[in-house]
């Protein structure tokens, strides 16, 4: 049995907590939240005990710390969590600076601690389809990844003070998707981006609405588009065009009745956000992490694919503000 402490019990860590007390083989032991109150919350649901990250750490029963508070506190987490031998799952980014991510990854190759990072959209049931068929070559060599990733809306602005930004916070899902698709790292970035939706998102500096082209040393080209507004609902949609034909994974429905009538057919709206779009997605994540455990194998996307999604995100960002394209070595 693997005994996990959750570090940050707000909205994504309760949905790892629910992974952790819905899987036969894990049990929740410790929760920590600097708000009380959500700790005990989630403790009191899934059995464990309020205590303090120290008390987690010095623990030799806990087998895996999972890190969903606050960017600003992960670097330092994973480093203490390596460091006292634990496994480590933490929610994305590592870091907003790469130099503290690299200092961060050191830590972790020095301490052979096995560390996932949390791009859960590689587990989404559609998308993990959609990849085995393009890796059994069903339509041949990829030549166009085309990811659209949209919101329902805008995150607060307090959110959006302390994101890192919507290519660090948002897109970096994208980057991720288009890096496993393609099979091949990016070697350059051209970023488009406005504030479209709202107005108080360019007060603070940031952007709302984004088209990034990637472009590999083979040719081989990813487009991303994003929006902070889509009034349909949560729009997840992903296409591989090939050599040998195409391969697509549209949304996810809220549910699949259509009614046709005089003035056409009519559908339902794709599920309202990630909680509910990307349900399997998490449940399949932990699962694949606990195989890791149990195998001894290192668990995937690590913090190399961390590393290599926010080097992509800066390159977007510095190509925004400048209008050129950005070389990434």
């Amino acid at each position: 049995m693997i005994q996990a402490a959750l570090i940050g019990a707000g909205r994504i860590g309760r949905i790892h907590a629910a992974s952790v007390g819905g899987h036969p083989e894990s049990t929740l032991k410790y929760v920590f939240d600097v708000f009380e109150k959500a700790a005990v919350e989630v403790a009191q649901a899934y059995g464990a005990t309020v205590a303090p990250v120290e008390t987690i750490l010095e623990d030799p029963e806990v087998d895996l710390v999972l890190i969903c508070s606050s960017t600003d506190t992960h670097a330092d987490l994973i480093e203490r969590s390596a460091r006292a031998g634990k496994a480590i799952f933490c929610e994305k980014p590592i870091d907003l600076s790469m130099d503290r991510v690299q200092a961060v990854l050191d830590v972790v190759k020095t301490t052979g601690a096995r560390l996932m990072l949390g791009f859960n959209r590689r587990f989404d049931p559609n998308f993990m389809a959609l990849k085995k068929s393009l890796d059994g070559g069903e339509v041949g060599t990829p030549e166009i990844v085309t990811i659209s990733s949209r919101d329902p809306g805008a995150p607060p602005a307090e959110y959006i003070k302390v994101s890192g930004g919507l290519f660090r916070d948002m897109t970096i899902h994208d980057f991720d998707m288009a890096r496993w698709l393609l099979g091949e790292e990016p070697v350059m970035v051209y970023a488009a981006a406005a504030a479209l939706t709202d107005k108080k998102i360019g007060e603070l500096g940031d952007v709302d609405t984004a088209v990034v082209t990637l472009t590999c040393a083979s040719g081989r080209m990813a487009v991303i588009t994003n929006s902070r507004r889509a009034t349909y609902g949560y729009d997840q949609r992903i296409e591989v065009h090939g050599s040998g034909g195409m391969l697509s994974a549209g949304n996810v429905l809220e549910h699949s009745v259509t009614r046709a009538d005089a003035d056409g057919q009519t559908a339902a709206k794709p599920m309202f956000f990630f909680l509910e779009r990307y349900a399997a997605a998490y449940r399949n994540e932990f699962a694949a992490l606990m195989e890791s455990l149990k195998s001894g194998a290192m668990p995937g996307p690590d913090g190399t694919d961390g590393a290599r999604a926010l080097v992509l995100a800066e390159a977007a960002l510095k190509s925004r503000q400048t209008g050129a394209p950005v070389a990434v070595s």
